[in-house]
Order: C-alpha cells, then structure tokens, then sequence
C-alpha cells in the first residue's frame, strides 16, 4: 500500500520527461523550418538585387570575384566546346524522367570556359538508350549564372564511356575539368532560351511554406504541453 505514492509521483515524472522530450524537439523543428526560410529570403534577395541590374556581358566582368557573380543575367557569344556534353541524371518534368543538357563554352578567348545548361530534354523508354540532341555550336549566351552549386549524390558522380554524351549526377565543375582537360569557373549558367526546356528555380520550396512549417511545429508543442497539463490534472 505504501508503494502506491511512489508509483503515482513516477508517472507524473515519466509525463513530464516526456513532455519535454517532445517539447524540444518540436520547438527545434520549429526553429530549424524558420532558419530555412530567412536563408531562402536571403537567397531570393541577393538574386533580385543582382538581377536589378539588368544584363551584363561577360567580357565586362574580367577582375570581378566569381563569388559577386551569383545570380547575374549574363549575355556573350558562345562557342561550344565540342564534343563534350554532360546529361544531369535524374530530372523529372510533370512525372516525366529526363535529363539536363549541360556543355562547356568558351565566352571569350581568355579565360576559363564556362558550363551552361541548355535545359531539359525527355529520356528514351530504355535506360541503355541516351537522347539525341541537337546543340548549336555557337549561340548567343543569356542565362541566369549560379555559383552556389551545392548537391547530395551517393557513389560515382559521372559514368565515364570514353564517349559523349556522359551522364552524371550533379554539377562539380571541378572534376568536369578533369575529364575536359580544360579549367572550368566553378559556376553554371542557365541558358534562357534553347532547343531544349528551361525549368530552373533558384528556390525549390519558397520560404513562406517554410514559416508555415515553422507556425506548426510551434503550435504542435504547445498542444503537446497543454495535453500533458490536462493529463497531469486529471491523476489528481
């Protein structure tokens, strides 16, 4: 009989831990949801203010640092550095799989070359089949250029054949460089307007259904601790 105190005070301790295990992690959640969408406002304004400025030729660029680029319209005469060309793996367009189309150009006759994706094309019913694609050898450049090219991949990023075109399964113009026997600026442009389907954006998920992550979260650790409140009531 006298043990009945202890286990009573036990659950009410156990309820407590509990709650408050699932507390924090709610409101971390919350904080975490709320972080992602201050990074992708930041994002989206660096991009707009960099847009602001309207289009800019590459060769008027020479000395400015690759990080200031970020998000600049870019215009230039391009010429395609055949027969390189990289199909980005893995690209779905409204449930269709396909493929990025990403080449190397030279912009001008100094300098690095650049990589450009020209956009998507759809994938042949068979895996062993590659598309047929049509690039234009020379074409005027005007595109959107990103240098934040972060990506997850797991094993082998490219499929080297010995023969074009290659898959691969993110942009990392380093190792691209390597295989091209060509320095790369550790950039991408997405080219506007091409044989192929322009489908980029700089934000997958915009950063209000972030906040709308980050409000339920919240409100789901509140609802945790005033469910914990009226169970503790009720063992009274």
């Amino acid at each position: 009989m006298q043990a009945q105190p202890f286990a009573h005070l036990s659950r009410h301790w156990l309820l407590a831990l509990c709650t408050l295990a699932a507390f924090v992690l709610l409101i971390k959640l919350s904080y975490w949801q709320w972080q992602r969408a201050e990074y992708k406002q930041t994002q989206l304004d660096q991009l707009h203010s960099a847009q602001q400025q309207g289009p800019v030729r590459w060769t008027d660029l020479p000395s400015t640092p690759i990080e200031q680029l970020d998000g600049l319209e870019l215009q230039g005469k391009a010429v395609w550095l055949k027969p390189a060309v990289w199909l980005l793996d893995n690209q779905l367009i409204q449930g269709k799989p396909g493929y990025d189309v990403v080449i190397p150009v030279l912009v001008s006759n100094q300098g690095p070359a650049l990589l450009v994706n020209l956009g998507w094309v759809e994938a042949p019913m068979s895996r062993d089949q590659l598309p047929e694609l049509d690039i234009p050898t020379e074409f005027e450049m005007a595109g959107l250029l990103r240098t934040e090219l972060k990506g997850f991949r797991l094993g082998l990023n490219l499929e080297e054949t010995g023969l074009w075109p290659q898959r691969m399964q993110q942009v990392e113009p380093a190792e691209l460089s390597k295989v091209l026997g060509q320095e790369l600026y550790p950039a991408l442009l997405y080219q506007y307007k091409s044989p192929y389907l322009y489908h980029y954006k700089a934000v997958v998920m915009p950063p209000e259904k972030h906040r709308a992550y980050a409000l339920q979260w919240l409100l789901l650790a509140i609802a945790v601790v005033v469910v914990a409140w009226f169970m503790s009531k009720k063992e009274l």
